[in-house]
This record gives structure tokens, C-alpha cells and sequence, in this order.
């Protein structure tokens, strides 16, 4: 019925937190160039040669804590010759669905891009190694990385090798090397995640447009129009197939014109969980300036269409206020068919008094300020607000 939204409906949900009882269990697994099992882990380190391990700890700048993965080494590293300045570089891998498949951990900031590549490769000076031969007796911490500069290949569970190489500052030779495995849960997506995700969220973005120009309706041929010309340009993977990939695309927004026009409703709250399990807030965002910009299309914001708006900012997990500011730009409260105090000022039924009149005070210092705004059509909105307040500190404030 839905055609191409219809396989799309049944995606499951993207379930993923972040469990620290297996790092418990099993913190890391070192070992020189070797992949150690767990038994190993309370041995004695082998000083003949070098080692690595791997922590996962909390790392403090100023007033910011973050996860970081602390990387130690101890044992030998030879050198060309005493006091040779050397580097230390780290790669990670994800190797969870074995070597054969193994992928590299991308970075975040381009400052730890490895030459050619999205890969993640940290890089530090570590000083002069005293001896030709030098030997590290205790674990020494020769970098904290901070998890916000990685991205990991998928979410949930990984195993990631690291792999430890010390390197002469002068030639580039590699003088020890070392690698570790250690498990981490992943809470975020993936990068070979997120581009299927985010089409399949904007394909889900359609329907629920749909359902918000359908509320006590049939949609508008200007509503459906806003929600085709966003498809076009979003959903590209059904308009890059050669020979009528954008004839398939308004085939299936045909039918589903069809179907909302016939009375049909769909499961908007699993929709909305769907999607938040998808994709980040940023693309939840976009999804809701489409379903304002479909409801507001021809230049009434019905009652129902509100409701439905509501509801999808909630189920949506975005900030309230946030999505208020986005509704004064795309739906001024001149187009609602009904003043909702709560939808366009932010006030609920379980506010004080006080709080009351804090929040419409906050509101009043808003628009007083873009009453002489060079754009006539800001200035008309911010009066027509100003009496709305006025209105709002009437009924709600003795």
C-alpha cells in the first residue's frame, strides 16, 4: 500500500548502550605483536620485548570529562644507538568480524588523519630513549585518546586491535612494536551506518509528513507538492537509477497520496522511535522543518496538524524549545487556525504562577527586541506576538 515506504516501516529497532561489565571483566589484552586471551591477562609481561595495553578511563580538561582509551607500553625497545630521539604511533582497527574483514577506526579531527586515508593514525614525539637498549620495567602511558576523536565502523559491541609502533624521530624506522585487542560497546553509529540510516530515515520523514497534512484532512495538492519537491531532492537513491528512477519516486508518492487520502493512518510514535534510533538529532530536525513546512503549505495550520506536530516533537526526542523557534520562523502563530498557548509559548499545565510569568517575560524581552527589525514581515511578527503575550499574562497570571 505504502510502496517504497512500505519495506521501510519494518526496520528494526537500532538498540545499542554502553556496557562497562565486560571492560570490567576483561580491562585489556596485551601483548608484544601478539593477540593475547584472557587467561594471559594477570601474567607477567614479557621485558624481552615490548608490550601494550589498553584502558578505558576518564580524561579531564578544564571543566570537561570525557572517555578516553589510555595506551601503556612497558619492555624493551632497541635503537640505533643511546640517546635517539623516537616517535610513538598508534593505529586502530576494528577486527570484530574477523582479520579478514577488519576495519579501520576513522578520526573525527583531521589532525590525527592518517596521509591519504579517513583513518585514524595518533602521532607524538616521546624524547630520547637513554639506552641503544632500553628496557620500560613498569607500564608508562604514551597516549590518552579521547573518544570523541574517533568513529567507530558500526555500533555496539567491537573488538578493536591496537597497534603500537615506536619509531626513530630521525629515519621513520620502526625500532618496537606491540598490539592489543580490547572490547568496547559503541553507543553511537557507525560510519558505514550512517548513510543508510539517514536515507532510510528520510524515506520514514516522508510518511510522516504525509500523516501531518492528512490529520482531519485529505492533503493539499500545495502540501503534497512541498512533500514531493523534498523527496526529490533527498531521497536520492531513487532518482539515481538510470531510466525513470524519478518516475519510480513519483509512483510511489502517488500511492501514497492515495493512501492518506483513503483515511489510512499509520504507527506514528514506532515511526518516531524508529528514527531516533537512526539517526543523530541534527537529521531529526530536518525531518521536522519538512512536516512543518507540509503543514503549513497552505497557509493554515489546522488543529489536528498541531497535534500531530506535538506529538512528533516529543516522540522525536528534540529540545522543546528549539522546536518552538523552528515553528515561529515556519509556522507563525498568525497561521494557527487555533492560538495554543502551550504550542507557541512553551507554557504547560504544571508550571507555578511564577514560573509563568518568568517564561512570558522571557518571551516579551524576545520579540520587544525584533519589533524594528529591518524585515517588515520579522516586525509583523513579533507585534502580532507582543499581543499574544499580552493575551497569554490575561488568562494565565492574576
Amino acid at each position: 500500500m505504502l510502496g517504497f515506504l512500505e519495506p521501510i516501516l519494518k526496520v528494526p529497532v537500532v538498540a545499542g548502550i554502553f556496557r562497562f561489565v565486560r571492560c570490567l571483566r576483561f580491562p585489556a589484552l596485551c601483548g608484544a605483536g601478539l593477540q593475547h586471551s584472557a587467561g594471559e591477562l594477570f601474567e607477567q609481561p614479557d621485558l624481552r620485548v615490548l608490550n601494550c595495553r589498553v584502558q578505558l578511563t576518564r580524561q579531564e580538561e578544564g571543566d570537561c570529562i570525557s572517555d578516553a582509551f589510555t595506551v601503556e607500553i612497558c619492555g624493551s625497545i632497541c635503537a640505533p644507538s643511546d640517546m635517539h630521539y623516537t616517535r610513538v604511533e598508534i593505529f586502530i582497527s576494528d577486527i570484530t568480524e574477523g582479520h579478514g574483514k577488519t576495519k579501520a577506526v576513522h578520526r573525527c579531527d583531521k589532525k590525527w588523519q592518517m596521509a591519504g586515508s579517513p583513518a585514524f593514525c595518533y602521532s607524538a614525539e616521546l624524547g630520547r630513549l637513554p639506552k641503544a637498549r632500553s628496557t620500560l620495567f613498569d607500564w608508562v602511558t604514551v597516549a590518552q585518546i579521547n573518544l570523541d576523536w574517533l568513529m567507530f565502523a558500526h555500533k555496539g559491541e567491537r573488538i578493536l586491535r591496537f597497534d603500537v609502533s615506536i619509531l626513530s624521530s630521525e629515519s621513520g624506522e620502526e625500532l618496537a612494536c606491540a598490539g592489543c585487542t580490547f572490547i568496547y560497546e559503541n553507543c553511537r553509529f557507525g560510519y558505514l551506518e550512517i548513510g543508510e540510516n539517514v536515507q532510510r530515515a528520510r524515506t520514514l520523514a516522508v510518511a510522516l509528513a504525509f500523516a501531518v497534512s492528512a490529520a482531519g484532512k485529505v492533503p493539499s495538492g500545495c502540501e503534497v507538492a512541498v512533500i514531493r519537491d523534498w523527496a526529490r531532492s533527498k531521497i536520492d537513491r531513487f532518482c539515481r537509477a538510470s531510466g525513470g528512477g524519478g518516475r519510480r519516486l513519483d509512483k510511489a508518492l502517488s500511492e501514497a497520496v492515495s493512501f492518506f487520502s483513503s483515511g489510512n493512518q499509520i504507527d506514528i510514535c514506532k515511526i518516531c522511535k524508529d528514527i531516533v534510533n537512526m539517526v543523530p538529532v541534527a537529521e531529526r530536525y530536518e525531518i521536522l522543518e519538512l512536516c512543518l513546512r507540509a503543514a503549513g503549505a497552505d497557509g493554515v495550520a489546522d488543529v489536528e496538524e498541531m497535534t500531530v506536530l506535538k506529538m512528533l516533537a516529543s516522540w522525536l526526542e528534540v529540545d522543546g524549545n528549539k522546536f518552538r523557534a523552528m515553528m515561529s520562523k515556519i509556522l507563525p502563530v498568525s497561521m494557527h487556525e487555533v492560538e495554543d498557548i502551550e504550542a507557541v509559548l512553551g507554557i504547560t499545565s504544571d508550571m507555578s504562577e511564577e514560573e509563568v510569568r518568568e517564561h512570558l517575560n522571557k518571551e516579551y524581552r524576545k520579540w520587544n527586541a525584533r519589533v524594528n527589525n529591518c524585515d517588515p514581515a520579522i516586525q509583523s511578527q513579533a507585534s502580532y506576538m507582543l499581543n499574544f503575550i499580552a493575551e497569554a499574562r490575561e488568562s494565565c497570571v492574576a
